[in-house]
């Protein structure tokens, strides 16, 4: 005899299924379009529901870009984090850094959404305030991954070598030799020459 059919989808379900759809759509056109340019009407069509959705699940376009811009770097820091604290020496914790930089060319999706985000940010107080929370977190994650491996000052390193990440991501473009081949002698000669008891290569 055959299993019955699943129960229809409840209408909270429906609603949690439209949400999502939302926040792909508005992610995928911040990086397409840019944040200003992102409109209800491209976000509804983009998610294949009527516009009057976007205005009951979210308080307003901004508010939809926002959560969908936060919620990928979140993700993106989730997974930097974890790298971090998988890493079993600060020399792997940076090549892991910088092995994951190379999956971005700087105008592939993430890399246009990180900075079209950081350039929102820049004007929208509550949105840098997000932004920082979720980077503290993944310098929090690979100064703890530091400090275990003696180097000094961990917060400080670990913040100068996000910055660092940041920076070449947003200069591959113009620099695709910008890779982690070429710039990685360069910054893990700054943690060995930080190190107690470390020599200089």
């Amino acid at each position: 005899m055959p299993p019955p059919p699943p129960p229809p989808p409840t209408a909270a379900h429906r609603g949690r299924e439209v949400r999502q759809r939302l926040l792909r759509a508005a992610a995928e056109l911040i990086a397409e379009r840019g944040w200003s340019a992102v409109s209800t009407r491209g976000v509804a069509e983009r998610a294949g529901v009527g516009q009057g959705l976007v205005h009951y699940h979210f308080a307003s376009l901004d508010a939809l870009l926002q959560q969908a811009a936060l919620g990928t770097v979140e993700e993106f820091v989730r997974e930097f984090t974890a790298l971090m604290e998988s890493a079993v020496s600060t020399e792997e914790a940076l090549d892991s850094a910088l092995g994951s930089l190379d999956g971005f060319s700087g105008t592939d999706p993430i890399s246009l959404l990180f900075t079209e985000t950081y350039l929102a940010a820049a004007r929208d107080e509550e949105l840098m305030r997000a932004l920082a929370r979720l980077l503290t977190r993944a310098r929090d994650g690979l100064a703890d991954r530091l400090s275990d491996s003696g180097v000094p000052q961990p917060q400080e390193t670990a913040a100068l070598l996000l910055a660092a990440v940041d920076g070449l991501m947003l200069h591959r473009p113009a620099s695709p030799a910008l890779t982690s081949a070429a710039v990685g002698p360069v910054l893990r000669r700054l943690l060995t020459e930080t190190t107690p008891g470390s020599e200089t290569p």
